[in-house]
């Protein structure tokens, strides 16, 4: 399971491109570790679930300040509908997964003045409504801490391994992403001190310090660049995957890179040879690893 910032996105398409039965974002985007901390409670205590007192209206949408703006529906009953189908689903997940990738986006938060609460969306609600603040390092360990491991004391076969987000938050300037970012950081090395099974990824360190440059960020200069965000997969594979894994990465990228080719004319036989040299090449990989799904592409290349 993988949890957090927009860039958790990314490697949770890879991993589930190569395979992997992965489950990313049950809540949507969030980005502070008391929301994320929040997601996981929610997901491991059986709470109830999301009610009318649990969401607002506003310009027209029904909203969750838990959730991501996509939940965000017209119909109050349509909105409930899923986050709850998201979080009965997750909740069965967390309980059977191995590992749980977590990306910390920023330590600067909205708490709700009438709740005290932190969000983890404010859906463009008006400042007033808000007090805004940055989570100190004790705060957010703390705060992790308790719920990871509780995790772990249910699941101790569960490993974590935590991130913080490359993308830059900069609606508060340089500076304060800077300090945002610092705190983040110091906040995974207190976890990763106290909990020894918790690890640390440096995605932001190897966008800001390997790669060095612009030229990695994509246009808005916010986001990094796909180049960028490969160079951080592949580093992401080489620091967790074995020999044996890498090996079947590859083969199922081929298959994928395959499955991705768009004939100009699919019906001649030299396509058809190599569209049933694609399946023979998947029921092979199927015998190996009978976990694997490959419905999508098996459908693609029986079409030609």
């Amino acid at each position: 399971m993988l949890v957090g910032s927009c860039f958790t996105e990314h490697i949770g398409a890879r991993l589930s491109a190569c395979k992997f039965r992965a489950l990313t974002n049950p809540f949507g985007i969030v980005y502070n570790p008391v929301s994320i901390a929040r997601c996981l409670e929610r997901l491991s205590k059986n709470e109830r679930p999301f009610g009318a007192g649990d969401i607002f209206e506003h310009a027209g949408l029904w909203h969750s300040p838990e959730h991501h703006g996509h939940f965000s529906k017209p119909g109050q009953q349509e909105m409930l509908d899923g986050p709850n189908a998201a979080r009965a689903e997750s909740a069965e997940f967390l309980k059977k997964t191995d590992r749980l990738l977590l990306t910390l986006g920023t330590a600067d938060v909205f708490e709700s003045r009438e709740t005290g609460l932190v969000v983890a969306n404010n859906h463009k609600l008006p400042a007033a409504f808000f007090h805004e603040r940055r989570l100190s390092v004790a705060e957010i360990s703390e705060t992790l801490g308790a719920i990871l491991q509780q995790l772990h004391q249910g699941n101790p076969a569960l490993r974590i391994v935590l991130s913080v987000s490359p993308v830059r938050h900069l609606r508060g300037g340089a500076v304060a992403n800077q300090r945002s970012k610092a705190t983040l950081v110091l906040a995974c090395e207190a976890l990763v001190r106290q909990l020894d099974f918790v690890y640390y990824f440096p995605a932001y360190e190897l966008l800001l310090d390997d790669l060095r440059d612009y030229r990695f960020y994509a246009a808005d200069m916010i986001h990094p660049s796909e180049t960028a965000i490969e160079y951080i997969w592949q580093f992401f594979a080489d620091t967790f995957f074995d020999d044996e894994t890498k090996h079947l990465n590859t083969r199922i990228e081929k298959i994928a890179a395959a499955a991705g080719h768009r004939p100009f004319n699919p019906d001649t036989e030299a396509h058809r040879a190599f569209a049933q040299a694609q399946l023979e090449a998947i029921g092979n990989l199927k015998k190996e690893w009978p976990g694997l799904d490959f419905g999508v592409e098996e459908g693609w290349f029986r079409g030609f």
